[in-house]
C-alpha cells in the first residue's frame, strides 16, 4: 500500500496549477453525485458544508475544541467510494491542522478531541485534478478519522497506574501527580532555583527509559514543565515520584527517544537547591 501521509502534509492546493476551470466545475458536480450516491448506498446521516466537503460524526468528542491551527494527533483509514483502501495509519500521527489538505483543514474542525467519524472530500479539496502519488486525479476521497484525546488518555493512564501500585499520590492543577516519599528539610526550590537531582525515568509499563546519571544537575527553567512544577513541591533531601502527562512532557511529537503522547514517570531524589 504506498502512503499518502506524507502528501497531507505538502499538498495545499485547492486543484493542480495545468488544471482549467471547466475541468474543475466538471469535478465537482461529478463529485457531488458520487458522494450522494455513496452517502445513500451506506445509509449514512452526512452533514454537508459549503465547501462540498461531506462529514459524518460518529463522536463528536469531549477534550479541545479543534481550530484552523491546532495541533492533532489522529489514526485514519483512507478509501475510495468503492471501498478500496488507499491509505491508512499504522500509527498515531500528529500534525499541524495547517499543514494538511483543505478538506481535513476544514472537517476536523467540526470535531473535539476524543472525536470520531468520517470525512467525504471532492477532489478540490483534496489533490485537484492531477494523479498525485498514487490518487487518481479527480478522486473523492474518504477518511474514517479517529482523533487522539492525550489529555483524557494520558489522566486514566495515570490514575490505572495510581490504582494498580496503590499510591499516594496528589494531583495539581496542570494535570501533574506526585508521591512525597520524603518531603526534605532543606530549601525549597523556585522555578528558576539549579539544583542535583538523582533519578529514574519510566513508562507506566514499567520500561525504563532513563537512569539518569548520579548527581545531574541543571535549572528548573530548562527541562520540562512536569520536573519545572514538581520539584518545586519539594525540600532539599525530598524524595519521591513525579506522575507526568505528556503535556508536560514532550507532547504529542515525543523526541527521539519519547514517543509522541507518553505519560513518563520519573522516582526522584532532591539532593541540593543552588
Amino acid at each position: 500500500m504506498k502512503s499518502v501521509f506524507m502528501a497531507l502534509f505538502v499538498v495545499l492546493f485547492v486543484s493542480c496549477s495545468s488544471d482549467d476551470s471547466s475541468t474543475t466545475i466538471n469535478y465537482a458536480a461529478e463529485n457531488e453525485q458520487e458522494i450522494l450516491a455513496y452517502i445513500t448506498a451506506n445509509n449514512l446521516d452526512a452533514i454537508s458544508t459549503g465547501s462540498g466537503l461531506y462529514y459524518v460524526m460518529d463522536e463528536q468528542g469531549e477534550g479541545a475544541e479543534i481550530t484552523s491551527t491546532s495541533d492533532v494527533t489522529v489514526t485514519y483509514v483512507g478509501t475510495y467510494t468503492n471501498g478500496s483502501e488507499f491509505d491508512a495509519s499504522s500509527d498515531a500521527i500528529s500534525f499541524n491542522l495547517q499543514s494538511v489538505i483543505y478538506g481535513w483543514q476544514e472537517g476536523l474542525q467540526y470535531f473535539n478531541e476524543g472525536g470520531s467519524g468520517k470525512l467525504i472530500i471532492p477532489a478540490h479539496l483534496a489533490y485537484g485534478s492531477s494523479d498525485y502519488n498514487g490518487i487518481p486525479g479527480g478522486s473523492v476521497l474518504v477518511f474514517d478519522i479517529d482523533i487522539i484525546d492525550y489529555t483524557a488518555e494520558n489522566e486514566q493512564e495515570i490514575l490505572n497506574y495510581i490504582n494498580a501500585n496503590s499510591l499516594d499520590a496528589q494531583v495539581t492543577d496542570s494535570g501533574l501527580y506526585y508521591v512525597i516519599d520524603e518531603q526534605g528539610t532543606g530549601v525549597q526550590p523556585t522555578g528558576t532555583s539549579y539544583v542535583t537531582v538523582n533519578y529514574k525515568g519510566y513508562y507506566t509499563d514499567g520500561e525504563v527509559f532513563d537512569e539518569g546519571s548520579s548527581d545531574a544537575s541543571f535549572y528548573l527553567d530548562q527541562v520540562i514543565q512536569g520536573w519545572e512544577e514538581g520539584l518545586q513541591y519539594f525540600n532539599e533531601g525530598g524524595s519521591g515520584t513525579l506522575l507526568i502527562p505528556s503535556d508536560l512532557g514532550y507532547g504529542r511529537y515525543g523526541n527521539n527517544t519519547i514517543p509522541g503522547g507518553a505519560v513518563l514517570i520519573f522516582d526522584i531524589e532532591l539532593k541540593s537547591v543552588n
